[in-house]
């Protein structure tokens, strides 16, 4: 009887535990489940490749001025040089041309021949 018993418990053990493990692979395969997991990996990958970028950015940067300060030794400029200052367009202002006077402007190539 005790043996019967014991198989038994085995058994129901066996059959709860092996339905929890299926019910829970079956909620990690539910739609919701992967699309969550799926957005999940998607910003740690983003995460990771810009802490990559940012890194490599910054190398750059390092030594882009390690190399300018090289060269401006080896060129012997002590100095930035003075760039000239950006020019000025000056505006030409036709009085003459408003939008209410377009139709009457002397110079308009719309007007019949």
């Amino acid at each position: 009887m005790f043996r019967r018993t014991f198989w038994f418990g085995t058994g129901v053990a066996a059959g709860v535990w092996a339905t929890t493990k299926v019910n829970r692979k079956l909620r990690q395969l539910t739609p919701e489940s992967l699309a969550a997991t799926a957005a999940n990996k998607a910003i740690e990958t983003g995460a990771r490749i810009k802490d990559r970028a940012v890194g490599f950015a910054l190398d750059v940067r390092d030594n882009m001025a390690q190399r300018e300060a090289e060269l401006t030794d080896a060129l012997g400029i002590r100095e930035s040089p003075e760039l000239p200052a950006p020019r000025r367009i000056a505006a030409i202002e036709n009085t003459t041309y408003t939008t209410k006077s377009y139709k009457t402007h002397p110079y308009n190539r719309n007007e019949d021949h």
